[in-house]
């Protein structure tokens, strides 16, 4: 009897046990099938959140792009530190420059459709800030929302670049030089705020086209309010590419920085009317004094040729006013004349490029008491090291100035060091 008892529990802890064992191997197994279902859920939301992530490429800057991808952005940033040394003709040192010449910050990309394209640009540097005649802030240079329903066309509203010749339109980043020529500080736009249109099409084979338009209000950048006396801008320029166009838009890069292999040229010309001006240059410049104003008339003629590492690009400007004297400010004048800039460069081993420019400037004889020559020449030897394309160099230039039957002295000699770094 005892032995019956005995084989019974011993059966039933073994059906126990065995049931036990199920029991866990069951819940093992479910336990396994959730925890592997949180970490391929886990695995899952980190690929979104990577997805999601902003997208670094040194020298192009940080890019972000909405899950539903209504909207894009890429932040931009970059910085010129100067440092500069002048000197007289027998040459003693007579002034030393050094600053953050230049910060700016670019937010560019879409909203709702990759067919809206915005760009913004804030310039923190004192030259950015500069406060305009007018009394209103500076710091925003770029603020257009462009539409671009195909790679034809494209419409812009907001404040931007006027552009109208090759040397401003060119970015200061994109320099060979520490700075642009005399010539084109003389004759530019700038920006201002108006309505804006490009258009580019292929004619035959590699002939490319290309132009542009604006309307603008006249009187440049941040200015707000015109008085009624005041009339508006419009400019226009065409760009022919009858090779084919550069790599990398290189048009818009000084430098055979991207080596073309087979020879590139682009022949630009563009003109602009500035309507009843209240500045001095139209879109920059003092006020004219006593609420006058003068209607200025500027044209603009360049080319670029590119090919195996050399460089070149000619630029020839002109203003002209019929009434470019003031009878309350005989000692101010509108710049009315005409500039012609030369220069070239070529690419050397190890990413180091030398350049050579010659600037003219030739004022109209009636104003010639007022500025205080008959020509102004500058020629500027230029050295650069690039070190990640034009987004992080070094450059170094030297100045040579003369000017034909000067009324006063002047700076002879010019030696500028200049750092680019941009992201």
């Amino acid at each position: 009897m005892m032995d019956v008892r005995r084989h019974a529990g011993r059966k039933a802890l073994l059906t126990f046990g065995l049931l036990c064992g199920i029991a866990t191997v069951a819940f093992s197994q479910e336990e396994q099938k959730q925890l592997s279902g949180i970490r391929v859920s886990e695995s899952n939301e980190l690929m979104e959140q990577l997805k999601n992530m902003p997208f670094i490429e040194v020298g192009k800057g940080v890019s972000f792009q909405a899950r539903n991808k209504t909207f894009g952005m890429t932040m931009r940033a970059r910085m010129q530190s100067l440092l500069e040394f002048d000197l007289d003709e027998d040459f003693h040192h007579t002034m030393t420059d050094a600053e953050v010449k230049r910060i700016r910050l670019n937010f560019e990309g879409y909203v709702l459709s990759p067919k809206l394209i915005y760009s913004i640009q804030l310039g923190f540097a004192p030259n950015d800030m500069k406060t305009a005649p007018n009394g209103n802030s500076n710091v925003v240079r770029n603020a257009i929302l462009f539409y671009k329903p195909n790679n034809h066309w494209n419409f812009g509203v907001g404040q931007a670049k006027i552009k109208v010749n090759r040397a401003h339109s060119t970015s200061s980043s994109a320099l060979e030089f520490v700075d642009r020529s005399i010539v084109d500080g003389q004759f530019q736009l700038d920006r201002d705020f108006g309505f804006f249109g490009e258009f580019y099409h292929t004619v035959a084979g590699p002939f490319d086209v290309a132009a542009k338009a604006s309307i603008t209000m006249g009187e440049g950048r941040n200015w707000g309010k015109s008085s009624s006396q005041s009339g508006f801008a419009y400019s226009g320029r065409l760009e022919l590419f009858p090779l084919g166009s550069f790599k990398g838009k290189g048009e818009a890069f000084e430098g055979d920085y991207e080596h073309e292999e087979q020879p590139k040229l682009m022949l630009g010309g563009g003109i602009s009317y500035n309507d009843k001006a209240t500045r001095l240059n139209g879109q920059t410049g003092d006020f004219l004094l006593n609420g006058e104003t003068r209607s200025l008339k500027s044209y603009f003629a360049d080319l670029v040729f590119k090919y195996r590492g050399f460089a070149f690009a000619a630029d020839f400007m002109g203003r002209a006013c019929s009434d470019p004297l003031f009878d309350a400010a005989p000692e101010t004048a509108i710049f009315a004349g005409k500039g012609v800039n030369v220069q070239a460069s070529y690419m050397l081993p190890k990413h180091w490029s030398l350049a050579l420019r010659n600037a003219t400037l030739f004022p109209e004889e009636e104003i010639r008491p007022v500025v205080g020559y008959k020509q102004f020449n500058q020629t500027t030897l230029g050295i650069t090291k690039y070190l990640m394309g034009h987004n992080f160099k070094v450059q170094a230039d030297a100045s040579y100035n003369h000017r034909t039957e000067a009324l006063a002295g002047y700076d002879r000699w010019q030696f500028r060091f200049v750092l680019e770094v941009g992201i």
